[in-house]
């Protein structure tokens, strides 16, 4: 994901491989953890860099988690609608990519008349290889 990789910082690079090579979204202690050799010692250099890439779109954040992980669809609109599903079995995460699901949030009003601009959407049940258990 080379491209995703253009104008961040050192930290933000550093922290960026860190989470895209990750197979699980990863918590911000555990991230530290894992840069500190690399001259990333303080927590708020982490959250400072995970800030910046949650705003401009390279990594995601699980509200449920408290985890983040790397943005896998390139043709998402980050800040306007992300949705994850959830496995509650085996924890897997994966980004949703339908275009309807965002189509009818963009449009989407409650009845208080309330317009949203954005939406961090997670869904949970079993994925494939844990049903079939």
């Amino acid at each position: 994901m080379v491209e995703k990789q253009l104008n961040l910082s050192k930290n933000q690079k550093i922290i960026f491989d860190l989470i895209d090579k990750s197979p699980e979204p990863m918590k911000a202690y555990s991230i530290l953890f894992n840069v500190q050799k690399k001259g990333i010692k303080a927590p708020l250099q982490v959250y400072r860099a995970l800030d910046k890439l949650v705003e401009i779109g390279k990594i995601h954040k699980i509200e449920s988690r408290n985890a983040f992980i790397a943005c896998q669809n390139s043709s998402c609109q980050i800040s306007k609608t992300t949705a994850f599903s959830i496995c509650e079995s085996c924890e897997k995460v994966t980004e949703i990519k339908d275009n309807k699901l965002a189509k009818y949030l963009t449009n989407f009003s409650d009845n208080t008349g309330m317009n949203y601009k954005k939406y961090n959407l997670e869904f949970f049940g079993l994925c494939k290889k844990c049903k079939r258990k």
